[in-house]
């Protein structure tokens, strides 16, 4: 639906032909904008995007898809270095959304949006005004206002460029503040005149900073003598007419709820929206008169409480504790890769709480709240098979509605304000909902918007239930900075659990800040784990995959590998270990991240105390990727050692995800604990992906430890947070596979480095000073390649891309691969994956110049379906 040009009839052209505006610009142009009335004393026409999300219901792919490429354009512009210092500003409310997705396709730009909503305790750090617009004072609001202090390119994003006023004061008003170099303006259409575009670039002279602009589109508008005064009396004669009519209740000051003639069944007669897909995308199924007389509607508005109108429902979608809800206070890179890892359970929620069978289903945003709600929308547009998922947000901006073709506001439902505005109550709006033939409407709202109004017989749900045969209600929690009141505590927090009880290292080797499940059935089939993971319907971390047994010629392989890599590891280890004792405390608590940190963990160990005579403590606790960190593990170290001698320990990097995911749940334990001091920096022993500054070495080469699974990581499972087995007092679970005694290989592994300790004295010597006196700032190489192999290979989703010989191996060990990418010319690093390819008919190709020895790819789309019989792959 909702094509600004719909069998051959422009929905700009009713405005045109009574106005005299003219759109100048080409056929692209009038596909994406279309033309509507406003009351608004500055302005009388309103362009309307059709690829915005915001008036105009659309495919939340074709809307997230607009901003991403917006975004990646402006990372062409600036380079990959200078990207990387960028931080994006995004413009309220029209904007919210479409700035948050140019910030995800610049890459890891950190985000943050004006606001029209005064936070308690929060001090603006700016502020500005829009010219033109019915609401014009905007606040900045960043929890961190270093967040506008960077020297970086500052990239301003809005939806149109009408005049420039509304950039030239945001830039005015920042560089008195925070000066700068660059800065990027960012737009879907730039419709200034030549006279207005002059001004800009004479601006930028002005403060002797580069401004540059990305627009999707651009062309003028061309208004005639007198139009905003015709404009006016235009909208006043649809009032009068509206009011003579008596319009509905949902019609408000600005004309009725656009009406088909009754049906000759005597049916009931809604509205429709009846305006086509911009920019190609799907259309719509059926006419608009057969959608609105399909299924009569709700007569009149209902209370909006599921206990008495069964058809509308609360979801709880599970939204992560402390993620921010949207950028009006700032959204980081590590935000971005908790929402990410989130979305597909959250979008499982909403698809399993429509009705039976539904066809088409809306997503509807709140003002401001426009990204949450759009990425929920995507997803469940992927994860909904058949159904055709639209979305769009409510709004403040009084629009008049005409039900014509040729009018891109077909109709309008109109209710109270939700969420007690600072500027006072009043009216707001939804447009092209009413009457579309959607046969579910999810409203999205924060928490500050969950209001008795929200809820009364006139607010927007019972608005919603009289258009629509089902409503959910989906809230996110309203982000609000600052330390929130602590969380009730367990008065006493378990020891750590320790060898021989609970795993087959020693006791003073580690001690595990879990609790024991070992008599608890966890694992699953292979295949069935990976369709309930890429389904939504599980989270990796709720079930075990069934441990791998190794064949004889695999174990032969493994002592061969420990064999001739066991120096390079004794060397790795004792590099990172001395730049931890350098630069990190003299005395650290090592905390490694179970289970592939804690071989680790034992071997740095191990070197303190071989090199320095140190008993270095040592524990193991669970991280889960989109869950964050054991809480109350943290709490029994910060209970027991200073937070600031505590360094976190894993394997090896990949992609970097777990990085982000540590350095993000301790920002949130921070403010929900008040407890600080804790470095989410992580010393792995191995950064092929450049993502952390301590480390053994940056080469991607085989640990020997990646290649089995519980039987060198002490007999112990991978970790489970399970809300049944796991309550809000206990730490993360694992379990103790005692019957695997026999091919246990934990402490030969560790043995077997540590024994090369004194051959590599030297060598670690050399490695240290090279490190310390060199560059180790991380470059997120690994990041920017798995984005750009997921795009290439057609995946979508980083997440079933596993960077590194470590991620391919544990791949072909736990998930369901679909294939293997060698670089050219690997050797014996990558023995043990090829065998493993080969047992499970998984195909290795080889790639020139890739910046891993060795890449897997996750069968993307699993389903039992896409293997054979056998659990072996098959091609796509």
């Amino acid at each position: 639906m909702n094509n600004a040009v719909n069998d051959g009839v422009w929905s700009g052209s009713w405005v045109a032909e009574r106005l005299g505006v003219q759109l100048m610009g080409d056929d692209e142009l009038k596909r994406m904008l279309g033309l509507a009335l406003r009351r608004n004393p500055k302005r009388a026409h309103l362009l309307v995007s059709n690829v915005l999300g915001k008036h105009v219901p659309q495919s939340p792919s074709v809307v997230y898809g607009a901003g991403f490429a917006l975004g990646r354009r402006v990372r062409e512009l600036l380079g990959a270095e200078e990207a990387g210092d960028a931080v994006v500003l995004g413009y309220a409310e029209t904007a919210t959304g479409l700035g948050h997705a140019v910030a995800d396709g610049v890459g890891d730009a950190p985000y943050l949006h004006s606001t029209r909503r005064p936070v308690a305790g929060v001090a603006p750090a700016g502020g500005f005004e829009e010219s033109h617009s019915h609401a014009t004072s905007h606040l900045l609001l960043p929890e961190d206002p270093a967040l506008l202090a960077g020297d970086g390119p500052l990239v301003l994003v809005d939806d149109e460029f009408s005049t420039g006023n509304t950039v030239l004061n945001t830039i005015r008003d920042l560089h008195e503040r925070y000066p700068r170099r660059r800065y990027v303006v960012v737009a879907l259409v730039d419709m200034r005149s030549a006279a207005d575009a002059g001004r800009l670039a004479d601006f930028a002279g002005e403060i002797g900073a580069r401004v540059d602009l990305v627009a999707a589109a651009s062309g003028t508008v061309r208004l005639p003598e007198g139009v905003l005064e015709k404009g006016q009396e235009l909208v006043a004669r649809y009032e009068a007419e509206s009011a003579a009519e008596g319009g509905s209740s949902s019609a408000g000051a600005l004309g009725p709820v656009a009406q088909f003639p009754a049906p000759p069944d005597g049916g009931v007669a809604v509205a429709a929206d009846v305006q086509g897909d911009p920019l190609g995308a799907r259309g719509c199924v059926e006419s608009a008169a057969t959608a609105a007389w399909a299924r009569p509607a709700p007569t009149g508005p209902h209370p909006a409480d599921e206990r008495t109108h069964p058809h509308i429902a609360r979801v709880d979608l599970h939204w992560p504790p402390g993620l921010p809800d949207g950028g009006r206070h700032g959204f980081t890179p590590a935000h971005r890769a908790r929402l990410e890892a989130a979305l597909p359970a959250m979008a499982a929620r909403l698809a399993e709480a429509l009705p039976e069978g539904p066809r088409r289903v809306h997503v509807l945003g709140f003002e401001e709240l426009m990204y949450a709600p759009l990425r929920l929308a995507r997803e469940l547009e992927q994860v909904a098979e058949g159904v055709e998922v639209r979305y769009s947000t409510t709004t403040r901006s009084p629009v008049l509605a005409v039900d014509d073709p040729g009018y891109a506001i077909r109709t309008r439902l109109v209710f109270p304000a939700h969420d007690d505005p600072a500027d006072g109550p009043g009216e707001r709006y939804a447009y092209n909902v009413a009457g579309a033939g959607f046969d579910a409407v999810i409203a999205v709202v924060d928490s500050a918007a969950d209001t008795p109004e929200l809820h009364a017989p006139e607010g927007l749900l019972a608005q919603l239930a009289a258009h629509t045969p089902h409503v959910l209600l989906a809230v996110v929690p309203a982000y609000v900075p600052g330390p929130q009141a602590l969380p009730e505590r367990h008065p006493m927090l378990p020891e750590p659990l320790r060898g021989p009880a609970f795993s087959s290292y020693a006791p003073e080797e580690v001690g595990w800040l879990l609790q024991d499940l070992s008599d608890v059935t966890l694992e699953a089939p292979t295949e069935e784990r990976e369709e309930a993971i890429q389904s939504g319907g599980a989270h990796y971390a709720e079930s075990l995959p069934v441990e791998y047994q190794p064949s004889e010629q695999y174990q032969a392989l493994f002592h061969a590998a420990l064999e001739e890599s066991a120096a390079r590891l004794a060397q790795a280890a004792g590099a990172v270990t001395e730049i931890v004792l350098a630069e990190r405390s003299p005395r650290p608590v090592l905390v490694s991240l179970a289970r592939a940190g804690t071989p680790v963990g034992v071997l740095m160990r191990r070197w303190a105390q071989f090199r320095h005579g140190l008993e270095l403590p040592h524990y193991a606790v669970s991280i889960v990727r989109g869950r964050g960190i054991d809480a109350n593990a943290l709490r029994w170290l910060a209970a027991h050692h200073d937070p600031r001698d505590v360094v976190f320990v894993d394997g090896w990097t990949g992609k970097g995800a777990i990085t982000r995911e540590l350095t993000a749940a301790i920002r949130e334990f921070e403010a929900s604990d008040g407890i600080t001091g804790f470095d989410p920096e992580i010393a792995v022993l191995a950064d092929p992906g450049s993502c952390v500054r301590t480390y053994g070495t940056r080469d991607d080469y085989l640990i020997p430890s990646a290649c089995l699974n519980s039987t060198v990581s002490g007999l112990i499972s991978r970790t489970v947070l399970r809300a049944d087995l796991v309550g809000p007092h206990d730490y993360h679970g694992a379990k103790f596979y005692r019957e695997l005694a026999g091919s246990d290989v934990s402490v030969a592994f560790l043995d077997a480095v540590s024994a090369r300790f004194p051959e590599v004295l030297d060598a670690v010597d050399a490695t240290v000073k090279e490190l310390l006196s060199g560059d180790r700032a991380p470059t997120w190489e690994g990041w920017a390649a798995v984005e750009r192999i997921s795009e290439e290979y057609g995946i979508h989703d980083v997440n079933l891309v596993k960077p590194g010989v470590g991620e391919t191996t544990r791949v072909l060990l736990r998930r369901v691969p679909w294939k293997i990418l060698a670089r050219a010319g690997a050797g014996a690093d990558l023995d043990h994956v090829r065998l493993l390819a080969e047992q499970r008919g998984v195909p290795v190709e080889e790639v020139a110049e890739l910046p891993y020895t060795c890449v897997g790819l996750i069968h993307p789309k699993y389903t039992r379906g896409a293997t054979g019989a056998d659990g072996r792959a098959v091609n796509l």
